[in-house]
């Protein structure tokens, strides 16, 4: 609230060129004008779309590629420098020759949003299966629980926070690959809204699609935030006096 109070007070008396920066009220203005043309729905529409199906897959190629390098020490030696190359490298500029390559259409968005959000679900899927206890695995052992068992009983339920966290951060990144995605090439979208916005001096809408993915952000956060505590509720405790 204070930040947003102070967003209001910056703009409308210490920035005043309507070139640089705008204050909230002229922001949620803009915003109710584009909700009221459906300019903005259609635009939220689009770039979801493609954020949550880019997400998904990359969840599922994260988690699948995570958990085979965690269990087997091989497949581990044979990937890793390739991730750890893969993760260090600037996917974002890779952008356009993907936008070249599967056109402006929402392909091109949800392969960015893949690249950029598969490699933090994957490390840390990885780190959660390797961070599992070795005496569950030893006891589950003892009971004769099979290789199958004792993923799904003792190294999957360990890795979930794990996997979460990466869930956390990887839709950080996928915001910011939509963005990417829209801006280079784009007709529609949230990040087609801002470019266009910015070109032509429209710092209100601008901010107004800048606040809408900050807010999406903030809400997917907390979303898996809550799940973690349903499925992993000893990873949270409160330390009274």
């Amino acid at each position: 609230m204070l930040a947003l109070v102070a967003w209001e007070l910056v703009g409308r008396y210490a920035i005043t060129s309507k070139l640089t920066f705008a204050p909230l009220s002229t922001v949620l203005v803009e915003f109710a004008k584009l909700s009221a043309s459906g300019e903005l729905q259609r635009d939220m529409a689009v770039s979801f779309a493609a954020l949550g199906l880019g997400f998904a897959i990359a969840a599922v190629v994260g988690i699948a590629i995570g958990s085979l390098t965690g269990v087997s020490e091989a497949i581990g030696e044979c990937l890793d420098p390739l991730i750890n190359a893969l993760y260090a490298t600037p996917l974002v500029a890779l952008s356009p020759i993907l936008i070249l390559a599967l056109g402006i259409g929402p392909l091109s968005k949800i392969a960015i949003v893949f690249m950029l959000a598969v490699f933090p679900i994957l490390i840390n899927t990885n780190a959660g299966i390797k961070s599992a206890d070795e005496s569950l695995i030893e006891a589950a052992r003892s009971f004769a629980a099979t290789r199958l068992d004792i993923f799904y009983r003792v190294l999957l339920p360990s890795a979930l926070p794990f996997i979460i966290a990466g869930f956390r951060l990887g839709i950080g990144r996928g915001l910011i690959g939509i963005f990417i995605g829209e801006m280079f090439g784009a007709q529609e979208g949230l990040g087609y809204l801002i470019s266009v916005s910015a070109q032509s001096f429209n710092i209100a809408g601008m901010f107004a699609g800048v606040l809408i993915l900050a807010a999406s952000g903030v809400l997917c956060s907390a979303l898996f935030q809550h799940i973690e505590r349903r499925v992993a509720p000893w990873r949270h405790f409160d330390i009274k006096a």
